[in-house]
Order: C-alpha cells, then sequence, then structure tokens
C-alpha cells in the first residue's frame, strides 16, 4: 500500500507525540500505512516527489504563518519554506491533502490570500460549526451533522476565501473553518483529530505560549473535558478511507 504521509510542526516531544497517535487513531491508520516525519528534527528532501503516497496530512504547530520573518526561529523559517515548497506539486496535481490547523494557513498564503491576525482569532476550546450548502455532497464530510463541535485555539486565521476555493465549513468566531481547493485538497482552521483527551494535553503543553491566560488552563481543561467533540474525527477517518490506495 502507498503510505500516507504526515508532517509534524510541534517540537514538544509529548504533543508531537500524541498529536501524531491522534492520527493514526482517528484516521484508522497503522504505522506500517504512514511515513511520518517530524520536520522539526529531519528535512524533507529537495524536489521531493508525493507520487508515492496517497495523501498529505500536516499537523498543526505553535508558529504562525502571518508572523513577521524577525519573529521565526530559524527551525520554524526552514518549516514554513518546506511546507510551502510542496504546494505547487500539491495544488497544481490536485494531490489529496489535509492540513489541519498550520495547513490551512499554508494552503491560503500559497493561494495568495490574506492570513493574518487582523480579524477571527479564537479563544482555546470548543467552537459551533456549521456545514455550508455548497458542502452537503462533500466526501470528506460524509456523516457528519450540519452542525457540530470542534475544538479550536488560534491567533491567525483565513480573512478571505482563497481564490479557487470552495467554502465547507464555517463558524460564528470564524467564518473559514473548512475549504478544498480543486477536488482532493483540504485544509481546516479546527482539529479534527483532537478529542478532550487531546486538547487537555495541549493546553497544559502550551499554556506559556500566549493563547490563554496561564492561570485559565484548569478552567479551560474543565471545558474540554464537559464538550462533546466527536465529529470532526470523521473528516480524517473519510480522507483516509477515500484516498487510501494500493
Amino acid at each position: 500500500m502507498k503510505p500516507f504521509l504526515i508532517l509534524q510542526l510541534r517540537p514538544e516531544d509529548e504533543a508531537a507525540e500524541d498529536e501524531f497517535q491522534a492520527f493514526l487513531d482517528k484516521g484508522g491508520l497503522s504505522t506500517d500505512e504512514v511515513r511520518r516525519v517530524r520536520l522539526d528534527q529531519e528535512c524533507l528532501p529537495e524536489q521531493l516527489d508525493l507520487s508515492p503516497f496517497s495523501g498529505v496530512i500536516v499537523g498543526g504547530g505553535p508558529g504562525c504563518v502571518s508572523d513577521p520573518p524577525a519573529r521565526k526561529s530559524a527551525i520554524e523559517a526552514r518549516i514554513e519554506a518546506e511546507i510551502l515548497g510542496l504546494m505547487p506539486q500539491v495544488t497544481a496535481q490536485d494531490i489529496p491533502f489535509l492540513g489541519c490547523c498550520y495547513g490551512i494557513g499554508i494552503l491560503g498564503e500559497h493561494l495568495g490570500a490574506e492570513v493574518s491576525k487582523a480579524r477571527y482569532g479564537e479563544p482555546v476550546g470548543p467552537t459551533g460549526c456549521i456545514v455550508t450548502e455548497t458542502a452537503r455532497a462533500d466526501p470528506l464530510l460524509n456523516g457528519l451533522p450540519h452542525e457540530f463541535q470542534a475544538f479550536v485555539g488560534h491567533k491567525e486565521a483565513l480573512q478571505e476565501l482563497p481564490a479557487g476555493c470552495v467554502h465547507l465549513v464555517q463558524s460564528g468566531p470564524c467564518p473559514y473553518q473548512m475549504v478544498r481547493y480543486g477536488q482532493n485538497v483540504y485544509a481546516t482552521q479546527f482539529h479534527p483529530e483532537a478529542d478532550s483527551a487531546v486538547f487537555e494535553l495541549r493546553i497544559r503543553v502550551y499554556r506559556n505560549r500566549g493563547y490563554f491566560a496561564p492561570e485559565e488552563a484548569d478552567k479551560l481543561v474543565d471545558m474540554c473535558r464537559n464538550a462533546d467533540v466527536h465529529a470532526p474525527e470523521k473528516i480524517l477517518k473519510n480522507f483516509v478511507r477515500r484516498y487510501r490506495a494500493d
């Protein structure tokens, strides 16, 4: 079987391991079905050919696409450049791609849309999402209710729908929660891999990264534990089922 390429950006070991396991569990994948690359530890080869892979999944991370270069570490700048370097191949060949969190900023940046902190920043926790009318027949949203809860917590967002994209999911705080370019290139602002346990760990790991006041961490953990967030994981499962290839 052609493996899925999973690209991770998180430099924190605990968060990276937990995210990777969530991708496997929610996607219904085994370790034999993936090629994992932690970009904080490993560089992508130049001119990487994506044809040997069933698809590409990009995880989230604490970096922001919209931060000025002076605020990005050397590793953050390299990771961003390497993922952006894949996007011409992804979009030109319509390669199956699912960008989670950071991935929507990368897709927007590649397509020339504004990605910034001007509007649509989201507090940490669950948010109500709505599937748009144009998304009703999209295969990645098969089995999801018209309205569902998803975990978010972001400093930046798409400020506009990128050219050539279909608007799939929206929310009150952030209108562009999920988009599709072409037929196979997807990106979400929310975290399709995150349930309450996954998000609780991230609150603990990132409590001092400016997403919320550190003293609010316990309150946010309680809020997450009481949230019913399971629908988004169907997106990962649908992505794997649709693009799994021999």
